[in-house]
């Protein structure tokens, strides 16, 4: 078990329970896959009904819930893994492909969808063999730039000013990595969606995007779902960039040394510890990371503090990565 904060960073905690579940099976697509979902999840594309690659499944759930004194249960076996919030809900993955959610009482699909699209599907991508960092990735001509960062780097806020720069979403919070080719890492695609606070988000203006209601009082970012903007494609991934806050916009390449620590730093199974890595996964996560930490140029970027001052940061990447071409 661990601490409450986690792996939300305590975006959960205080959450009262609201609204009511709507039962209808949906078709989504997204990180490449068919997903056939009892949960209504709009953050998503729409997909055509077909073989799911996972089926999402409300009904209950025979295992331990959380309480008001544990209000986190989680358990990590190799076919299958439990994540439960006592605020929320419990969600159990089986065999990489499928998702059962029990709701707590009276939680309605959009408080659902907040872990079930975070910790939840990020914890069955690493399961189908994908590197998962915590993390926003952009489409920059054609390249995959990735930003990395302690809670309140500035992440999301860095990825919008992209898009209003012309450049096109990957993923935001949820970066999968496609290491079919370890020599030449590929970001998947998840769906068009960035989540930013309130300053930002009235700082950085996303003319194409939809905001969505307000998940729960206690979650403070807005969800913005783009229309447009948006890459379908698999692109390689070229740098990673490691947000720190500094008086001036500025590039540091890391060493291998430092590089491959960072990227398991933000790698999002680590947030889990240790019992997340059971069986063969430690192996293949310690691989998959050293590949990236071998294959993609990892940086510090020195974002300067002010939002005001965001496009300084915007300017020294589309150089760098123009240069990279």
């Amino acid at each position: 078990m661990m601490s409450r904060h986690e792996p939300f960073g305590g975006d959960l905690d205080h959450l009262a329970q609201r609204g009511g579940i709507a039962g209808e099976r949906r078709y989504y697509r997204a990180y490449g896959l068919i997903i056939a979902s009892d949960v209504s999840l709009p953050e998503l594309e729409p997909a055509e009904p077909a073989a799911a690659d996972i089926e999402i499944a409300i009904g209950p759930i025979d295992m331990p819930k959380p309480s008001a004194e544990a209000a986190t249960v989680f358990r990590f076996e190799p076919g299958r893994q439990y994540l439960a919030w006592e605020a929320v809900g419990a969600f159990l993955i089986s065999d990489a492909r499928r998702i059962d959610v029990q709701p707590a009482p009276g939680v309605d699909d959009a408080l659902l969808a907040f872990p079930l699209l975070g910790p939840v599907l990020a914890l069955l991508l690493h399961q189908r063999g994908l590197l998962v960092l915590h993390a926003s990735a952009i489409a920059v001509t054609g390249r995959g730039a990735i930003f990395m960062g302690d809670k309140g780097a500035g992440k999301s806020t860095t990825a919008s000013a992209l898009v209003r720069a012309g450049h096109d979403l990957l993923t935001d919070d949820v970066v999968a990595i496609d290491l079919a080719d370890p020599n030449q890492p590929m970001i998947v695609p998840g769906f068009p969606q960035i989540k930013l606070a309130a300053d930002a988000a009235a700082a950085i203006s996303l003319g194409q995007a939809q905001v969505r209601p307000q998940v729960h009082p206690a979650i403070e970012k807005m969800q913005h779902r783009l229309h447009g903007a948006f890459s379908g494609n698999k692109v390689p991934a070229v740098r990673i960039y490691i947000l720190e806050r500094g008086e001036r916009a500025g590039i540091t390449p890391l060493p291998h040394i430092a590089a491959l620590p960072a990227i398991i730093k933000f790698s999002y199974v680590t947030r889990f510890g240790r019992a997340a890595l059971s069986g063969d996964f430690a192996a293949m996560h310690l691989r998959h990371c050293s590949a990236i930490a071998n294959h993609v140029g990892v940086c510090r970027l020195d974002v300067p503090t002010g939002i005001d001052r965001i496009g300084e940061a915007v300017a020294l990447i589309e150089k760098e990565l123009a240069g990279d071409a």
